[in-house]
């Protein structure tokens, strides 16, 4: 019963599956025989079963099967288990069930971060830079500790309970909370403020459920602060619903505009076209793109930059043109299949080639960076059969991501190892909340307001030796050279993190917005009409 159950499940899969692998791969309409596809896989299953040496696990099969399978299709295409499903969906649904914290590992320990504003954490009095050292009376510290040790006892059910045990250097005694979990949201939208008396930003990081709700909101924020012209930031974006990216194009564009359209062999063109309803279709407007913002990212700025209607600023997008559509499985986990591809308003393809497969496809980063592409724009290259006209008669590509209308290097003099080090060991994390933890009623005493900390405070010498003498604890040797190059950023992140620590993201945005290349140029093209209006000029 087992066997026809399953042969079953995977004849009506495979004749879903087959026949979209033949197309994709061909490109033209083809027919798939059964007794060569469905009924000869089914066949080798049932005698791999029946007749194998040894004992089989014949769900693992099914499952290493497609997940084998699909990867010969495209990069995009994927399986997930129904506990992957639910985990991958978190971010875009908006919202967990949790104690509502963000943490790190430090040394086996868990480290919290921050609180979750709003969150039950929050709510008991749990601040960042304190340790869970117990769970559940279990100890929490040590070698078994890793992310899924974290998650499994920490999330759970809302209105389920976890005890938790702080160290908090300001206490002589661990510290007991009884937690009752909670729906924990998740924002996409990490920062909103005004950059001058004029320009605002908005820092978005996903295209979720709850975008558009976050993205009016940060909208009427910056309007009502005098704002007439928009950064919006998708640097690091790598997407979500293609619904919330025409939504979000939507606001920018005038009616009846063309924002993109699906097509595939077995999925009919499909048009999304932008509605009365915006709430910033006119103003300067500047996008900022790098080498992580994709797909939905990707959608925004590529109708933006089609319509002539903002410039794009960065370097080149990940190149994500593939539309994944889910199919249900009986065990509830799904298969995300790549059944269309999108297109900008002039008929580009911004999806990057994969005929080498997927490895040699999620190696083009190392390779944009090996080859100079991240510092020299020159050192991107586009084939004329790939060239697009926009309504203003400017050029623009396909093929490979969204190229922006002005390029801003990649600072490596900045990003030296020596700072990447400091990054992955976590030094700035520590230093910053042992600071803010021994400093924070003092601190807070004397910049009631963030803006007289952004104004007033500095990251002094005595500081920044405490903050050496613990990378080096921490294992980064000290290169002077590349210290000295690194320096004024390693300042202004010290900074941010701290005001982060005190007040939110947000603040964090506003300070590292002094010591960030791409959007200082943003600025400096806004605030100029010649810069900004010559950007639009017809190609050459």
């Amino acid at each position: 019963m087992y066997m026809k159950y399953l042969i079953g499940t995977y004849v009506l899969f495979l004749s879903i599956l087959f026949p979209v692998q033949d197309a994709m791969s061909q490109n033209v309409p083809t027919k798939t025989d059964p007794k060569e596809t469905t009924q000869k896989f089914a066949a080798a299953l049932f005698y791999i079963e029946n007749f194998y040496v040894d004992s089989t696990k014949p769900a693992k099969l099914v499952e290493q099967a497609i997940i084998n399978t699909l990867k010969e299709l495209d990069p995009h295409s994927a399986y997930l288990s129904k506990e992957e499903l639910q985990e991958a969906n978190e971010p875009l649904e908006g919202s967990f069930e949790g104690i509502g914290v963000t943490f790190q590992l430090s040394k086996d320990t868990i480290l919290v971060i921050a609180p979750v504003p709003g969150g039950p954490s929050e709510k008991l009095g749990i601040q960042a830079g304190d340790k869970i050292i117990r769970i559940n009376g279990e100890d929490a510290f040590g070698s078994k500790v890793n992310n899924k040790f974290v998650m499994d006892r920490l999330r759970g059910k809302k209105g389920t309970t976890v005890d938790v045990s702080i160290f908090r250097k300001s206490s002589a005694s661990l510290i007991d909370y009884t937690i009752t979990r909670d729906k924990i949201p998740l924002h996409s939208i990490d920062a909103t403020f005004m950059l001058s008396s004029e320009t605002g930003y908005i820092k978005l990081n996903r295209f979720s459920k709850t975008t558009m709700e976050e993205f009016k909101s940060s909208m009427s924020q910056l309007q009502e602060a005098g704002m007439k012209s928009l950064v919006l930031d998708l640097r690091g974006n790598s997407g979500g619903y293609l619904g919330t990216a025409v939504e979000l194009s939507d606001e920018f564009l005038p009616d009846s505009k063309l924002i993109v359209y699906t097509e595939g062999l077995n999925s009919p063109r499909q048009e999304y076209n932008a509605t009365r309803v915006g709430s910033f279709e006119k103003g300067k407007l500047i996008i900022l793109i790098n080498e992580g913002s994709a797909s939905a990212s990707e959608i925004v700025a590529g109708a933006v930059q089609d319509w002539d209607r903002g410039l794009i600023l960065g370097r080149r997008s990940f190149g994500k043109g593939l539309v994944q559509r889910p199919f249900n499985l009986p065990d509830g986990s799904v298969i995300r299949l790549t059944a269309a591809r999108y297109f900008t308003p002039t008929g580009r393809s911004i999806q990057r080639p994969y005929d080498d497969g997927s490895e040699s496809y999620f190696k083009d980063m190392a390779n944009r960076f090996k080859n100079g592409e991240f510092v020299h724009a020159d050192s991107i290259h586009f084939p004329d059969s790939l060239k697009y006209l926009t309504p203003s008669k400017r050029t623009v590509y396909g093929g490979g991501g969204i190229m922006p209308d002005i390029f801003v290097p990649w600072d490596s003099t900045q990003f030296t190892d020596y700072y990447s080090n400091l990054i992955r060991k976590g030094v700035f994390n520590r230093y910053t909340l042992d600071y803010v933890n021994l400093n924070r009623t003092s601190l807070l005493n004397k910049y009631p307001e963030f803006s007289t900390f952004k104004q007033s405070f500095g990251v002094d010498e005595k500081m920044m030796k405490e903050f050496l003498k613990i990378a080096e604890a921490e294992g980064v040797a000290f290169n002077e050279q590349q210290f000295d190059s690194s320096e004024a950023f390693i300042r202004y992140q010290v900074k941010a993190l701290i005001a982060r620590n005190l007040w939110g993201m947000t603040q964090y945005y506003e300070v590292i917005s002094e010591a960030d290349d791409t959007l200082l140029k943003a600025l400096e093209i806004i605030k100029s009409e010649k810069m900004f209006s010559e950007a639009f000029k017809p190609s050459r």
